[in-house]
């Protein structure tokens, strides 16, 4: 039989293998609220929220709000900073034409690697991009690639946002592919999901989004005629969303 110290041993790594897997799914899953209270699912079952991360990108964002404003809906768009700066007209049409605007950091870091400090920083630079070319100021911030540490949320509370808004469904359209491939992925989209998608690219001007663009033009029309409505970050409520401050 193994000793009492063997058995101590073996607990002890369970244990720790144990908090390092928690401490792992709640970086990355947005069913997580171990680092702060999390947007994930819209409050009614008869809304798809539809959400668009990376832009705004001139390739595929003036498409993408005619065919929104065509089937009466509308989207929340969460802009990184440098691409705001590089094209402020057209963030400042998106906010024009009725929609959100969402805070996705100024250069689209991973934050679980970046201090508090650093973290203030690329939130503030995507902040006064987004002020500069529209006048808003963003309630809502998604952190990329949805990964997030327990310093994203102490410095979520002291600048003032509400909190962090995820996505129920990925879209997993982060790169060129044929529109088939999306389309039916998205056939799986259900009532009170929040769909997180992409109008742009991190990394890449001008990205190849159209994907996105021929798999709304499909389900946008059919969603609408289900009597499937299309709130924004800002129209949605749940619980324990407003963090309090510190």
């Amino acid at each position: 039989m193994p000793g009492e110290d063997s058995i101590i041993e073996w607990a002890t790594g369970l244990t720790i293998a144990g908090a390092a897997g928690l401490t792992a799914w709640a970086a990355v899953s947005p069913w997580s609220e171990l680092f702060g209270p999390v947007l994930r699912r819209a409050d009614s079952p008869g809304s798809i929220p539809l959400t668009f991360d990376d832009g705004p990108n001139p390739a595929i964002t003036p498409a993408l709000l005619d065919l929104l404003e065509r089937n009466g809906a509308r989207g929340t768009f969460f802009m990184i900073g440098r691409h705001v700066r590089a094209n402020p007209q057209l963030a400042a049409e998106v906010l024009a034409r009725g929609h959100a605007i969402g805070n996705h950091t100024d250069t689209h870091p991973n934050l679980i690697w970046l201090s508090p400090a650093r973290i203030r920083e690329e939130l503030t630079r995507c902040q006064d991009a987004i002020g500069e070319a529209t006048g808003l100021a963003p309630r809502w911030m998604r952190p990329p690639y949805g990964f997030r540490g327990p310093q994203l949320a102490p410095v979520l509370r002291k600048g003032g946002w509400t909190g962090m808004a995820l996505g129920t469904r990925a879209m997993f359209d982060w790169k060129p592919q044929p529109p088939d491939k999306m389309i039916r992925r998205m056939a799986r989209a259900r009532g009170g999901e929040i769909l997180l998608m992409h109008d742009g690219d991190p990394f890449i001007e001008r990205a190849d989004r159209s994907h996105v663009l021929r798999a709304l033009e499909r389900w946008l029309p059919r969603w609408a005629e289900a009597g499937m409505t299309f709130p924004t970050i800002d129209e949605l409520k749940g619980p324990a969303l407003v963090m309090a401050a510190s």
